[in-house]
Formats: C-alpha cells, structure tokens, sequence
C-alpha cells in the first residue's frame, strides 16, 4: 500500500449530512437495496464476503464459524428493541473493548448516534438483508454498506451481541466498522477516542487522572453534559497485567465509558460520583457506592430512581469519584465541539485541516533527535491573529492523526509513534531549513511522542506566525497523516511552499483531465509518443490513488509527476538514437538504473510481455513495466514485514 502526499491545502471541518457511498459497485444504499427487493435475492456484499479473509488475516478461526443472518439465529428479529442504549453493548471473543466502549458512549447522545446508525432500517417488510451505516474518516463522512450475514457459534453470535438476543443493531455496527478497517481482526486492541473520533468527527483530548487539573470533575460533568464522549481505563505495567482484575473488581489495561457524573445527597453532605460502565456487560467495582453496598441504604429512593440506581450485574456502577482518581489512570474525552471544555458561553471555532504524507527520502525526516533530515518533515505555517477575549493569547488544538494504520495491519504495518513541534517563524518565505532548527528552540511541542492513531494538545500563544512540524519518531517511516487545526478565533494555516512547487500547482490545475507529454517539460521533448495508452493511465491511477477516489488528487500526482521525470530520465539515457523506443536487451540496465535488480527468469517474462517483433520496448511499456514493478516490490515489502515478525515470534515462542 503507498503512503503518497495528500493535498496540503486547508479544508474545512466535513459535514456529516454527505456521506460518500463507499461500495465498489458505485452504488448506494438505496439503489442496491432497491436491486435486491427487486429480485427477490437478499444482499450478500461482495466487498466484505462472509468467508474467513473477513474474520482473521493472522490465523485461521479456531473454531468453526457459521455465517447466519439474524433471521436465522432468532425467530423475530429487531433492529432496535425498545431504543438503542449502553445494555445493549455485550463483547463477544473479540479484543475490541476499545470500541464498544465509545458505542456505549454513543448511545448517549440520540443525535449523534442517529447520524452513525441510520434509525430507518430494520426486518420489517422492505427487509432485503442490507444495512449501512457511517463513519467519519479524516475529515470525511463515509457510508459504509454490509449484508446482515454475521459470525456465529453454534447458533449464538461470537462477537458484539446485545443483552436481548432478537436485537442486532450493535452486532451490525460491529460489522460495518471491521469492514471500513478491513476484518474483524484488524480491531484487536486501541483507544477509545479513535473510534469515538470515527463516530463523530470530534477532537479527543487525553488526561492522566493522577495529573489532572483540581476542576476536574466540573471538566468531566461540563463535558457529558455537552454530549461528548468520554471514556477511561487502568494503565498496565507489563503485558501480562493486560485484562487482569484487582481485588476492587476493576479490570487493567481495558477500556470503560464514562456514561454519568453526579452529585449525591449521603448524610447531611454532598457526595461526588461518577458512573463508569464495563463493555463486557458484567464484572464491576466493588468498593463504596458498588451496587449492593452500604452507601445505598442511606440514599432515599427518589435519589436512586434519578440516578437510576439498580443492583445488576450489568457492567455498569457508580462509585466516589475520589476513588476513581485513585483507581483510574487515564481518561479521554472526545469534544463534539472543541470548545466544551470552555465556559459555558457558546462560541464558534475555526477549523482547518492539511492532508499530507511522510515519505521516504523526501518528507520523512524523524524527530528533532534527527538534525540532518527533520527539516525535511512537511512545515505548516500558523497566522494566530487574534486575542482570546479578555487574555492576551490565543488558544489553539492541534491534533495530528496518522492515516489508515489499522486497515494495513494485514500486511504488518503498526502504528507509528508520532508527534509534533512548533517554532516562531523568522518571516521568510519557504521551507526553513536545517541550520534554523540548529539554532532555534521550538516555543510549544505535543506532550509525547507516541504510537496513537492521533496525538492532540492545547496550546495557548501570543499572536503572530508559527511553524508547525508534524514528524514521525524515527526518519525514514512512512505514512499519511491529517493534522487538524482548532482554534477559538481566526487562525490561518498554509502549507510552506517554493515557487517551484507552485508552478507546478498552476500546472496540476491547467492538465487537470489530461495526460500528455507535451507537458512532461523541454528535457523530454525528445520522447516520440503522443499521449499515454488508456492502460498507463489506469495503472497509474492503481499505482498513485489511495483514497479510491479512481483519480489523482494534486499531492498523488506531485509524487507520481516525481517518479515520472525520473524515469523519463532514464528512459532517455537508454533510447540511444532517440527514436521513442529502447532495444529489449538495454532493459536490465534501465530497470537497474531504476533500482531493480532481476533474475534471467523474470527479466525474460519481462522482455516477453513488453517488447516488440524488433525486440523494442517503447516509453509506454516502459512506464507500465515499472509501475508494476513499483506495486509488486510494496507488496513484496510489506509481505516481507509480517513474515519478519512471524519469524520473532516463533523464536521467542521455542
């Protein structure tokens, strides 16, 4: 998979209401539901088949799954019964605790959960065995369509179920999110704040308990009461704590949703609590205020019923929020708004967002660890204009984001550990380099550098230009990344370009459609062709486009447009009488002078597939030869990743 540079340019928040249909039909929703009712057959999804790639892409399942529709499970089937709420989020044999945690809190917030599971669907008689649902995916809504086949076990589901066994409509937004991510297994461990951030398209800010600030439980009920979503867990100290259980009933290294914070009239005072829920639907506290303790019998009955107090072994208990800063390490909360941990008067933010790409011996310069190559990194310029109201500085979040980690678990990729800097701007133009970071400290950073999908921070800053440096840990790793700027008044962000780079935007936007030679500049006027095949195109375009999109966005062309003039390059250097076409026996030195080294055998098949009667290879086999080779040595890569790690780990094991 590429990791290619998205586009630089600012682009405001997305709005939820235009999801983009996602199915590789080009359909929608409605039409292929439509389809279906038409005919008569129940929608079975080609692009998420009900067959083990699906489930595990490690291992094979160890037991034997069945694929059953849910009228095949229960007699009558509900979608919702009687409302979705937090009871009906029941982990199954999938280490997902993370995201049941965030629809647990999803369940919260009738508005949002409406926009993320589209009420209208259900077995009534338009039944036609499709559901969708939708996800916000780096500053885009997308709609994510499945058939209603799910996992089971001898008859009972194995992964997310409700509490009531005829409704599925958590069990089906299981699926749909293991599809946007690639399998079932691909969800195995993670922080609750990503997949609320897929719920929402909000920002998520982190605490540690031990460190919070003395208003934090008015912080806490300020953000509940704003519909964020907020979530906590028990840190571990080794791997083998992971999931173990402490004499107080609370499980380490896994994830709880924060579903309620109030205050409770015991004995004359006033007491703070806060009300936590396990996903597993069962296993919980049981200090003060557990379900069956003392504390209870000296609360009246009105003050249980508005707590909604209930001894069940549920998943879901309160207890003294002291005691939940003794016994809870980190919490996170994900703002619907970025301004809900503000006061309470309403206000708008401004919002920006940079699509952009770490890559290998262009843009992936490391940390300011890496001196030689960190002025490499992609630079953001920040104008901060104006004032907070009544404060002499202006108050900002950035939240930097990689993109697509978990999809690529597959073929062995993990998350990178990612951070940020952010240095006053010396007021030149251009991209800075390497002797300013010598000799100029960074005015703010984000707290650690650290393997998250997204690591944000609040900053507050005297008015003027910054530059933001967003970089992996190491040099050299690539990814894509989408970096979000918040900020409480007009803040305005671009992306540090050379003139040289912006005349090849001007150009970008002139051949927008086209693809041409006459474009590729005086150095390769020399090629004797007139346009690229209609098979070049399309292999570029599955070379270059990781969005799906089925075309190139500037910043995928910038990178391709790179490669192109290089190949050209050489292209040219082995057309020795300039006549458009290269002899096939020149072939191993150009791909050689391209970076590949083959054997016989496969320059052979090579020379087969591409060359002539005259043993001639023109540009435009040239150039899909090595977009193919381009692909098949990622692959390869990537392949050769996960068999590394396959090895460790079966060495570790002996």
């Amino acid at each position: 998979m590429p990791y290619l540079q998205q586009d630089p340019k600012p682009r405001p928040a997305a709005h939820p209401g235009g999801a983009r249909g996602t199915h590789s039909s080009g359909k929608g929703y409605e039409q292929l539901k439509q389809e279906c009712l038409r005919t008569g057959i129940l929608f079975e999804d080609p692009d998420f088949p009900a067959c083990n790639s699906s489930l595990f892409f490690s291992e094979n399942p160890a037991i034997p799954f069945v694929w059953k529709r849910p009228g095949d499970i229960v007699k009558d089937p509900k979608f919702i019964v009687g409302g979705a709420t937090r009871t009906d989020i029941c982990q199954g044999d999938l280490g997902d605790c993370w995201l049941l945690a965030a629809i647990a809190s999803l369940t919260l917030n009738e508005k949002t959960l409406a926009r993320v599971v589209p009420l209208d669907q259900n077995f009534g008689p338009d039944y036609a065995g499709i559901f969708h649902f939708q996800f916000w995916q780096h500053n885009e809504w997308l709609d994510v369509v499945i058939d209603d086949r799910l996992p089971t076990f001898k008859g009972r589901l194995v992964f997310l179920h409700s509490a009531e066994l005829n409704e599925f409509w958590s069990a089906l937004l299981e699926k749909a999110y293991a599809k946007l991510n690639g399998s079932y297994e691909s969800l195995k461990g993670g922080s609750t704040i990503e997949a609320m951030e897929d719920f929402t398209g909000g920002i998520g800010e982190t605490y540690d308990v031990k460190e919070a600030p003395d208003n934090f439980y008015e912080i806490l009920g300020k953000a509940l009461k704003k519909c964020s979503m907020v979530g906590c867990s028990i840190d571990t100290s080794s791997a083998a704590e992971s999931e173990a259980r402490t004499p107080f009933g609370l499980v380490k290294g896994h994830a709880y949703s924060v579903t309620g914070i109030e205050e409770v009239s015991y004995r004359g005072q006033q007491v703070q609590l806060i009300r936590i829920r396990n996903p597993w639907g069962q296993v919980e506290w049981n200090g003060p205020w557990s379900d069956n303790s003392a504390e209870w019998r000296s609360v009246s009955p009105s003050e249980q019923r508005r707590l909604s107090q209930a001894a069940r072994d549920d998943g879901e208990f309160w207890m003294k929020f002291e005691d939940f800063k003794v016994h809870f390490d980190k919490v996170e909360i994900c703002n619907l708004t970025p301004d809900a941990l503000e006061d309470s008067t309403a206000h708008k933010w401004e919002v920006a967002i940079h699509q952009g790409s770490w890559v290998r011996g262009a843009t992936a310069g490391g940390c300011r660890n890496f001196l030689e190559t960190f002025w490499t990194n992609p630079q953001i310029k920040l104008h901060l204009t104006e004032k907070d109201d009544g404060q002499e500085d202006c108050t900002f979040i950035a939240a930097l984001m990689q993109k697509g980690r978990r999809k690529l678990k597959k073929l062995g990729a993990e998350m990178l550990t990612i951070g940020y800097s952010i240095y006053e701007s010396p007021g030149t133009d251009g991209h800075l380099g390497k002797d300013f970071f010598r000799y100029h400290a960074s005015k703010a950073r984000s707290k650690t550098y650290i393997n998250l999908r997204e690591v944000s921070h609040r900053f507050k800053l005297p008015p003027g230009d910054y530059i933001l440096i967003p970089s992996t840990f190491e040099p050299h790793q690539e990814a894509d990344f989408c970096l979000r700027i918040f900020s409480e008044k007009k803040a305005i962000t671009d992306p540090q370009e050379t003139e040289e780079e912006k005349q090849f935007r001007a150009l970008f936007e002139h051949i927008s459609g086209k693809v041409s030679t006459k474009h590729f500049g005086s150095e390769q006027d020399n090629i004797k062709f007139k346009n690229l095949s209609l098979i070049s195109c399309r292999n570029i375009i599955s070379l270059m486009d990781t969005n799906g999109y089925g075309k190139l966005e500037f910043s995928e062309f910038k990178v391709f447009w790179e490669k192109l003039k290089k190949w050209i390059s050489i292209f040219l250097q082995f057309d020795f009488d300039k006549s458009g076409s290269m002899s096939s026996y020149e072939l191993r030195g150009a791909l050689k002078a391209a970076g590949y080294q083959l054997n016989n055998y496969l320059l052979q098949l090579i020379v087969l597939r591409y060359s002539d009667e005259q043993f001639q290879i023109d540009f435009d086999d040239f150039l899909n030869c090595l977009i193919r080779l381009e692909n098949a040595s990622r692959v390869f890569q990537a392949l050769s990743v996960k068999n590394k790690e396959f090895i460790n780990l079966n060495i570790g094991e002996v």
